[in-house]
């Protein structure tokens, strides 16, 4: 099953668990997966992610249109069947503008469109006032893991190599 990542997987990894500095096997496994067409991304995410001015952000401009998807027919065909479920919940008119301006909307619509797994941090809220990745999926029957169900899924591992001999 391929995988489609939120912005929030990259940044959080960044950030905390796989800081390009010390961790840069878990980069390089998501470029590797990419090759092998099972981890992707969107165009919109790949925007966001650009935009910054750091090491995550040239990361981002190395990848291409196979790593950030761009949006096809399917997926714009997508977009209503997503808006149309939001709308029809009891979401603020706040929280449903935010979603339809965000990079959220697009990811959902297009692992709907292509039978994606939706990677995120994000949990299920217990509100109206923001409209989250997980209720989405639930709603419209997309699969959404974690990044660690999805490394674990895939038996990632980030082993360290041999040790030299300290003389």
């Amino acid at each position: 099953m391929p995988y489609l990542l939120d912005s929030n997987v990259f940044i959080q990894a960044k950030q905390l668990h796989y800081a390009m500095d010390f961790c840069p096997a878990f980069w390089d496994w998501l470029i590797q997966q990419n090759a092998q067409k099972r981890v992707f991304s969107i165009e919109k995410v790949g925007d966001e992610l650009k935009a910054g001015t750091d090491a995550l952000s040239k990361w981002a401009h190395d990848r291409d249109d196979k790593f950030f998807l761009p949006p096809d027919e399917k997926v714009l065909k997508a977009l209503t069947a997503v808006s149309t479920w939001v709308r029809n919940q009891k979401y603020r008119v706040a929280a449903t503008t935010t979603f339809f301006q965000d990079a959220d909307y697009y990811l959902v619509a297009h692992a709907l469109a292509h039978g994606y797994t939706v990677v995120t941090h994000e949990i299920v809220g217990d509100g109206i006032k923001r409209v989250k990745i997980p209720e989405v999926c639930i709603g419209l029957k997309v699969k959404t893991v974690s990044p660690f169900q999805m490394l674990r899924s895939e038996r990632a591992r980030f082993v360290l190599g041999p040790v030299g001999s300290r003389e």
